[in-house]
């Protein structure tokens, strides 16, 4: 078989598995934890943790069963660099799933009544675990950034829905997000998780993506002149930018990695220091967002001149539709959240945007490589994201 089909025979192994044991463990729990626990809101937050924790094996196991950077034959800084990898990106996609399927029993309790949903819940949770098992370790064995830039907002959608439906504060919406998470409630750790943990991501989509450019800057090094490829074939396309080179190159990609990171940073920062005991800091995080998004889109085609100029004209969009937007705000004609949640959801599609364009770039390099009769070799350093590297 080859390697798709072995992940896709492995990916219904998994989810075998994962619905015999979270069938068998929500089982448990409902025989086993005290009345307190049986509560709704605390029962669908164990029974997601189980499908949660599902995940994370299956997708620990998919990731890491193809690497070849397990070993010290490279040093100990792959080995470390690998294991980061592995724990970050099934951090990012253990919450995901427990933060949509707690925001889906939620809507099935409400339709159904926790009398006739109760019976159905160990059901119910190995089904989850069963599609969550086979779809997480499919992905992972194939993983590319542009999985994780799709996870992103979904991550970020479903973690503030949930807060926003479990909040005790009814009218927070008035004021601004920050308002949601200012309180020690469940909802409130939530949210700020949320965000804490969408930074991580932020900054994990960084690394690949600058990683990735790197990459395809050392194949365009290693390609000689067109003038002087006599072997190549007429037919077969040239290494996309063999042709010319990146003038001061390591100055952008730093600038570049530079505004990803804080980005990241800075979207964490705001879930990590709540307004009322740290409003300075808070406040730093929220508002200096802006910031580096806002460099980050108007010099985008000097950062990144492979991308397309759809690209450089998305991001000058979106710059357009915030500002209109906070002008609106500031002439009373709409609230903050509102200004906030647009200003998200763009930030998000800009992300999403983004690491498509990386992933594009990085099949046309795949595919320049496989259609050059001189083959180019890949070392350990060029590896990004593949599982198997």
């Amino acid at each position: 078989m080859g390697r798709h089909q072995q992940a896709e025979s492995f990916g219904l192994v998994a989810s075998l598995v994962c619905a015999v044991c979270s069938g068998a463990a929500t089982n448990l729990y409902l025989d086993m934890a005290p009345a307190i626990w049986l509560v709704s809101g605390r029962l669908f937050a164990a029974c997601a943790g189980v499908v949660a924790a599902c995940a994370v094996v299956s997708f620990v196991i998919g990731y890491s069963r193809r690497s070849h950077s397990w070993n010290l034959r490279r040093g100990w800084f792959v080995p470390l660099r690998r294991a980061f990898e592995t724990l970050s990106l099934s951090v990012v996609y253990g919450s995901t799933v427990f933060l949509s399927v707690y925001a889906l029993l939620g809507i099935i309790n409400g339709a159904m009544g926790i009398r006739l949903f109760g019976p159905y819940v160990p059901a119910i949770i190995a089904l989850f675990a069963a599609v969550t098992g086979y779809l997480v370790f499919v992905q992972a064995d194939s993983l590319n950034s542009k999985t994780i830039a799709s996870l992103l907002p979904l991550f970020v959608v479903s973690g503030v829905s949930t807060a926003g439906f479990t909040s005790d504060d009814p009218n927070w919406w008035r004021n601004n997000f920050s308002q949601l998470g200012d309180r020690t409630t469940f909802a409130a750790r939530m949210f700020n998780s949320t965000l804490v943990l969408a930074g991580v991501c932020v900054v994990i989509l960084s690394y690949f993506a600058v990683s990735e450019l790197i990459t395809t800057q050392r194949m365009r090094m290693r390609q000689p002149p067109a003038d002087s490829d006599a072997g190549r074939n007429d037919r077969t396309p040239p290494a996309p930018g063999a042709e010319h080179d990146i003038p001061h190159f390591p100055a952008r990609i730093i600038c570049l990695s530079t505004l990803l990171s804080l980005a990241g940073i800075c979207f964490a920062g705001v879930g990590l220091f709540r307004y009322t005991p740290h409003p300075i800091l808070h406040n730093v995080c929220a508002r200096g967002l802006s910031l580096p998004m806002g460099l980050l889109m108007v010099f985008l085609p000097w950062l990144a001149p492979q991308m397309s100029k759809a690209m450089y004209v998305v991001s000058d969009l979106i710059l357009v539709t915030i500002a209109v937007a906070g002008a609106h705000w500031l002439r009373g004609g709409t609230t903050l959240t509102n200004v906030e949640a647009l200003a998200c959801i763009l930030f998000m599609g800009w992300f999403i945007v983004f690491s498509r364009q990386i992933a594009a770039i990085e099949a046309d390099r795949v595919y320049a490589q496989l259609t050059t009769e001189r083959p180019v070799s890949t070392t350990p350093r060029d590896s990004r994201i593949s599982p198997r590297n």
